[in-house]
């Protein structure tokens, strides 16, 4: 298995462009480490085993982590409203505000846009995000970066650190993880890997900056390895399988983390959503993890407590997931029985648009506009031409993108249970309702 690996990442990460990856598979107690290419293309320099690489939102699985500690600790209460902890938000959540938990934040049914309003610069801006939400806190799933903005927030408050302080002296360092930090201004560590756009026609790879403001750190700021991802993930394992106990977080804290949230429908992304967990049954086994993607990386993390197993990639490119998806048949070739999500479109598009689906939907401050375009349904985010739609029964469609023809998550229209007429849309986890923006209608 391991000289299979070896050579299937190599071919992948060179077919798809990829210049530097990190593999690591821990499975009958041992990790066996794969790396390939090099930090920043053009350098030469190879990426190692500790190489960082900006983890996006597998941050939010640290994030998670860390309040569940204090949690344990009885510091926090998942189910008390937040803005006991943080009552600046009181006003602005009006009569969401006793309402909204850190377990919703954490399982993504509190509701809230999904991304913090700009400009990110700190508490006004995480003020503003909460005012619109769209849809009651409980309702259902909407993936939101807002949210774990909150929580880091939360985290703050309750231990009088930063957000980073908070991270490296109650998680990581009784971990024994020096992980980098995006946004800290106070510290230089940085990730030691660039991440990477990749122009297929042209040939051309360049590496990208990260973008990310100091109060979005909770929910996408950590730049991590491969080895790193499965430090964490072990404490989620038996000690038969290697698991670890740091004294962090009690074994019935860490098994609600994967217990699936009541009406947490993931649509497209997972089967299940826990708290900073996702869950994958889409082959009967109860497989659970957390996708990130930075500026120009990919990152996946997949763990399976009744096995065991622990799968963790890194790359440095916005390519990366293809290297994911080729990967995948080899794992389960090897005995690795990775699981996808269960909801996959088996049934042939409508021959008739449905043009009760088009019209703009709002999540925050992003628009999806869908319009008919010709012969076909195409997605439009923020008046950027993004993707074609093909709906079927049911009124789920499948996503393939414009730019390079890649099949993304499918998704869904929704409809209002009052009236019955499509009042929503879920794509990329994210739900949006059909109305305007303030902006657009002033």
């Amino acid at each position: 298995m391991v000289d299979h690996l070896r050579e299937v990442l190599g071919r992948s990460a060179r077919h798809n462009e990829v210049p530097g990856a990190q593999l690591v598979v821990w499975c009958d107690g041992e990790a066996r480490a794969f790396e390939w290419g090099e930090e920043r293309h053009g350098t030469g320099r190879a990426m190692g085993r500790d190489s960082k690489v900006p983890i996006g939102s597998i941050t939010k699985t640290f994030t998670a982590t860390l309040l569940m500690v204090l949690v344990s600790d009885g510091d926090v209460d998942l189910d008390e409203p937040v803005v006991e902890y943080l009552p600046e938000l009181r006003q602005t959540l009006g009569d969401n505000a006793d309402v909204l938990t850190a377990r919703h934040l954490l399982s993504h049914t509190g509701g809230l846009p999904s991304d913090v309003a700009p400009p990110a610069d700190g508490r006004v801006a995480l003020v503003a995000s909460v005012q619109d939400v769209v849809q009651p806190p409980g309702a259902g799933f909407s993936y939101s970066n807002t949210g774990y903005a909150v929580i880091g927030r939360l985290v703050e408050v309750v231990t009088g650190m930063t957000f980073p302080e908070a991270v490296r002296t109650i998680l990581l360092k009784p971990l024994g993880l020096d992980l980098g930090f995006i946004t800290d201004p106070e510290r230089a560590d940085l990730p030691t890997a660039s991440g990477h756009t990749v122009n297929h026609a042209l040939r051309l790879v360049r590496p990208v900056e990260q973008e990310l403001t100091p109060v979005e750190a909770p929910a996408g700021g950590l730049a991590a390895s491969a080895a790193d991802l499965v430090e964490l993930a072990r404490m989620h394992l038996a000690p038969r399988h290697g698991g670890i106990d740091p004294g962090l977080v009690s074994a019935d804290h860490l098994a609600e983390m994967r217990r699936a949230v009541p009406g947490a429908d993931p649509f497209g992304l997972a089967d299940g959503w826990g708290l900073g967990l996702a869950l994958f049954r889409g082959s009967g086994n109860g497989w659970l993890g957390h996708d990130g993607t930075a500026d120009g990386t990919s990152c996946h993390l997949r763990l399976n407590p009744d096995s065991g197993t622990i799968v963790a990639l890194t790359t440095n490119s916005a390519t990366g997931a293809n290297l994911w998806r080729d990967l995948l048949p080899e794992l389960r070739a090897a005995g690795i029985d990775l699981a996808d999500s269960a909801a996959t479109i088996n049934t042939r598009p409508r021959t008739s648009i449905p043009r009760e689906c088009t019209g703009t939907y709002v999540n925050g401050d992003t628009a999806f506009s869908v319009v008919v375009e010709g012969d076909e349904l195409q997605l439009v985010v923020d008046d950027e031409p993004a993707a074609r739609l093909a709906v079927h029964d049911g009124f789920v469609f499948s996503v393939t993108d414009l730019a390079n023809g890649a099949t993304g998550h499918p998704g869904r229209f929704l409809r209002d249970p009052r009236s019955g007429r499509i009042d929503r849309i879920q794509i990329g986890g994210r739900v949006a309702g059909r109305r305007h923006r303030e902006r657009d209608v002033a």
